[in-house]
């Protein structure tokens, strides 16, 4: 049977709506994610549905409330985890948000980046392939299946409808 870990990410769109909110993972000397730019999230905790996860999350690791997100799609990463896990997330655009972002917590310091600027940074290989779908002006959200081994992508497919 089937049961990969659930978990969110959430990208968080300046007010400008030309930049997004990223953490660089930069704290933990065994972070899988090391050095890596990613959205903000984590994993699903039982009885939570996958708006509540990433509510809770942002809370913890930015220190906002969103107050309007879109579904943009979710990846099925079998094979991701460090020890070969199965993940499956659901990802965010937060278009709103209550507070003001910490400038850093336990995994990393979070940093306002250009939009256009993404596919520049240090981030996971595969997440390339996706990213340009969670800010484009397609209304549908796309579901992806993206099979990893040995930490890299080895395919991408996704659909839209």
């Amino acid at each position: 049977m089937y049961r990969p870990i659930l978990a969110t990410l959430g990208f968080i769109l300046s007010e400008n709506k030309k930049s997004v909110l990223l953490i660089h993972r930069n704290k933990r000397k065994n972070d899988q994610h090391l050095g890596k730019y990613n959205g903000l999230g984590g994993k699903m905790e039982a009885g939570e549905d996958a708006l509540g996860c990433l509510k809770r999350e942002l809370m913890e690791e930015a220190g906002i409330l969103c107050t309007e997100v879109e579904l943009r799609g979710t990846v099925n990463w079998p094979g991701f985890g460090k020890n070969g896990e199965n993940w499956f997330g659901f990802i965010f655009l937060v278009k709103a948000y209550r507070g003001e972002p910490h400038q850093t917590n336990e995994e990393g310091d979070l940093h306002w980046r250009l939009i256009s600027d993404l596919e520049r940074l240090p981030m996971w290989e595969g997440d390339k392939h996706f990213l340009p779908m969670i800010f484009d002006n397609n209304p549908k959200p796309f579901h992806g299946n993206m099979p990893y081994k040995d930490g890299r992508p080895v395919s991408w497919t996704f659909s839209r409808f």
